[in-house]
């Protein structure tokens, strides 16, 4: 591995592309949902919430008891069913000769034996059924780069991130370039929407109040000078490697450039290059402008650029071949010695005019 320096209005450094540079220039680990938990398994318990809206039913084992009758002979079955209430903002909901049950942040079944065991001295074996008709805290957000974006209530049975994206309409654009962020009591991640769908550890259950925020992102490199086309190049794949941005640029023209001068743009962290053994003492501030320079006509540079991983906003220049330039300078001297023999030629015929005319 070599490194060089230059001074040329803004600081850069230079850094031939080998083998040896690749570890440095990896692409940076991408985050997970695995963190969050709720990958394998059955789908999560969903507590009752602040807002839900829920149906209480008490049955009692015979009439004659709290809430049943004893001539009650005529109704079609032993239970009541209470008015519909909504779990209020201290999180309860009220049961007649129980009071006020907490219910926000526990499951059903817990809130169902809590109501039991306050009823028990006074009805007659009461169990109690606990129906939510509107989950309004179990509710999901799904922004961004979708059909249909909305608060999506998870049901039961659970709902995966796909099965969430899936409902608000899918996505609006492109797949490859797109990114599911995932917001979950403070923590986020963020994981490619293609990793989604090949990795099915990453497409874990949602849970109440998450955000799910689709993002689509173009990342482009731009390609100049000798390439087979010039211009700006969407990545259109995950893990775009050199070799692969070149060939998408048209390659090297066998006419123009010069195999040995490919040269890549790039602002890389200061503390990359300090791993590297490289100066940045002259360099202000975090990132440092770099050249990688890579020699094609060497079989391990070619290997070694299919290896190294292109970033957003790359700038490819493809230079010259020496012998382009010389082509170029022998131009210009003959212009301008076509122009010189042309001026000498007008002169002299100027010249003989006059003569002729004073003879």
């Amino acid at each position: 591995m070599t490194t060089k320096e230059r001074r040329v209005g803004i600081d850069y450094a230079l850094i031939d592309l080998s083998k040896n540079v690749l570890p440095y220039f990896t692409s940076p680990q991408p985050t997970s949902f695995k963190g969050f938990g709720g990958g394998r398994g059955g789908a999560p318990e969903i507590p009752l919430g602040y807002g839900d809206v829920v149906e209480v039913a008490i049955f009692e084992a015979q009439s004659g008891g709290l809430f049943i009758p004893s001539d009650a002979g005529s109704r079609p079955g032993n239970y009541i069913s209470l008015p519909s209430q909504t779990i209020d903002r201290n999180g309860t909901i009220t049961i007649p000769y129980a009071g006020r049950v907490p219910a926000a942040g526990r499951l059903k079944e817990t809130v169902e034996q809590d109501v039991e065991d306050r009823l028990a001295s006074r009805a007659i074996e009461p169990q109690v059924v606990i129906t939510t008709t509107t989950s309004r805290s179990s509710q999901v957000a799904v922004l961004g780069d979708v059909n249909n974006p909305q608060r999506i209530e998870i049901s039961p049975a659970g709902e995966r991130v796909l099965d969430v994206i899936s409902a608000a309409g899918g996505l609006t654009t492109n797949n490859i370039e797109t990114n599911v962020t995932l917001q979950r009591r403070g923590k986020t991640a963020t994981v490619a929407y293609n990793t989604l769908l090949k990795n099915p550890a990453e497409n874990i259950y949602v849970a109440p109040d998450d955000t799910i925020s689709i993002d689509h992102e173009r990342r482009t490199y731009l390609a100049l000078g000798a390439a087979g086309v010039s211009g700006r190049f969407d990545f259109e794949e995950s893990d775009l490697t050199l070799g692969e941005a070149i060939a998408k640029a048209g390659g090297l023209r066998d006419d123009r450039a010069d195999p040995a001068q490919v040269l890549l743009y790039r602002q890389v962290p200061k503390k990359t290059l300090q791993a590297m053994h490289v100066d940045t003492t002259r360099f202000a501030g975090d990132a440092v402008p770099v050249i990688v320079r890579a020699n094609l006509r060497d079989p391990a540079t070619l290997f070694a650029a299919q290896q190294f991983k292109m970033e957003d906003k790359d700038i490819i220049y493809i230079s010259n071949s020496d012998s382009v330039e010389l082509v170029k300078f022998l131009d210009i001297v003959n212009s301008v010695s076509s122009t010189v023999s042309g001026v000498t030629d007008d002169a002299n015929d100027t010249r003989n005019a006059i003569q002729d005319l004073g003879n």
